[in-house]
This record gives structure tokens, C-alpha cells and sequence, in this order.
């Protein structure tokens, strides 16, 4: 019985060293980064979104590539609100700073690096996350090898820094050290009343690989400066369910 009651202890230890030596340390309770994503953190180990990590994002149309960046720019916020500063490193920019605001981002927090290459902007990217003043660092960028992801995936574990790449139009899913690959497409949005104009941003938010988590699929809205799940069922209207603070 003293043997079986262990087994849970010896798991739960021996999963911390596996996690430990993929790049995925331990969080604290005192440095939980409050996303408010709600229940998409559960698909992560530990149920805590994570950081410290490069995350990698896949988008194939111009529509959802805006989807994405609009999802990246909610997240900021959320990584600037303690403070500190971005930077958004690419070769096309398309980013209205003045926008970031409905995002909750001061504009002059984001720095943007513009360049003419992708391999310099992987360069600069890798560069900015080895800098541990940096609250985060994107990339927008096409093609990610697995050794290049491995690079900066070293570069993180040591300035715990975070880092998102978002890749437009790949050639292949090609396997990378990233901890975890995004889809964001874009939904269509509601505005009140049925009236006639553009109502908040909406997307399907898929994560299609996590690195010892658990992938899945969820529809959210972002407004009033925080997301929120939406739930259809058969024969009803689309529900908006605000999403709690944790931790």
C-alpha cells in the first residue's frame, strides 16, 4: 500500500526532470503570468501558459495572418502590463502601432525592427532573446530549421526571455524546438443589435502541438481589453463566456 501511495510522488518528480531537461522549467507561484486565457491554459503542463520558451505561429492567408498578429498583440499586452518592452522584428511590417492600443499596449512599449532578409531577421530575433530586460521578442519570418529553432530555444533557457515567431506561408510544418505551434484564423465578428459595422475581433485559436500538454481547439473574442471563450450549441446564438482570473 506505502508503495502504491508513493507512485504518484515518483511520477510527478520524474515528469519535473523530464520537463527540466526539455527547456520547461518549474513555474513559481509568484511569477504566474496572467494570460486570461482561462481554460487554453489548461492544455499546458502544469496549466500555466509557457514562458521562458519560443512559441511558433502558422498562418497561410492574409486574413489570418492579421488574426494572428491581432492575437499576438492581445497577448503582449499581457506580457507589458508589469512593464518592460517588445520587440517585433521582421521583413514586411504590418502593424499600425496606433492599433496596438485596442490591444491594451502602449505603442511606444513595442519596438519594431525592421530588416531587409529573413536571415537577418532571424539573427536579430535570436539576438533580442538573449537580452533579459525584454518582456518578450516576435519574429515574423517564413522558413524556421530545426537546428535554427534549437539556437534560439537555448537562447531563451538561459535569459528565461519569451519568444514568439510567427511564420507566414511555410513551405513545409517542418519539426522544431519550439515548445508549442499556433493556427490563428480569423472569425466573423458581432456587433450589438444586429447593427450595421465592424463588432470585436474573433478568432479560432488552435493549438496543434505543445510539448507535453495537450492540443485543442477554441473560439475566442477579445473586447474590453480581455478575451472571452465563445460557446455555440445547435439552434442557439453564440454565448460569450468571460474568462476568471486565476492564480
Amino acid at each position: 500500500m506505502d508503495q502504491d501511495a508513493a507512485k504518484p510522488d515518483i511520477i510527478q518528480r520524474l515528469q519535473k526532470e523530464v520537463f527540466s531537461l526539455q527547456g520547461f522549467k518549474t513555474p513559481c507561484g509568484n511569477n504566474r503570468l496572467q494570460t486570461g486565457l482561462g481554460i487554453i491554459e489548461k492544455a499546458f503542463p502544469y496549466e500555466r501558459f509557457p514562458t521562458g520558451a519560443v512559441h511558433e505561429l502558422l498562418s497561410y492567408a492574409p486574413e489570418h495572418a492579421a488574426a494572428t498578429n491581432g492575437f499576438l498583440a492581445a497577448l503582449a499586452g499581457k506580457f507589458l502590463k508589469p512593464g518592460g518592452c517588445c520587440f517585433w522584428i521582421g521583413t514586411k511590417r504590418t502593424i499600425y502601432p496606433p492599433a496596438l492600443k485596442s490591444f491594451g499596449i502602449d505603442p511606444e512599449r513595442i519596438i519594431f525592427i525592421d530588416v531587409a532578409k529573413e536571415k537577418e531577421a532571424l539573427w536579430a530575433f535570436e539576438e533580442a532573446l538573449k537580452c533579459e530586460s525584454l518582456a518578450l521578442v516576435i519574429g515574423e519570418w517564413t522558413e524556421l530549421s530545426f537546428t535554427q529553432s534549437r539556437r534560439l530555444q537555448l537562447a531563451v533557457e538561459q535569459s528565461h526571455v519569451t519568444g514568439f515567431v510567427h511564420r507566414y506561408a511555410p513551405k513545409t510544418e517542418n519539426n522544431t524546438a519550439c515548445i508549442a505551434r499556433w493556427k490563428i484564423t480569423s472569425l466573423a465578428s458581432n456587433t450589438a443589435d444586429e447593427m450595421p459595422g465592424v463588432g470585436f475581433p474573433r478568432w479560432q485559436v488552435t493549438l496543434d502541438k505543445v510539448r507535453n500538454g495537450k492540443p485543442g481547439s477554441w473560439n475566442l473574442e477579445w473586447s474590453d481589453n480581455r478575451f472571452k471563450i465563445l460557446t455555440t450549441q445547435p439552434g442557439t446564438t453564440t454565448q460569450i463566456i468571460p474568462i476568471r482570473k486565476t492564480g
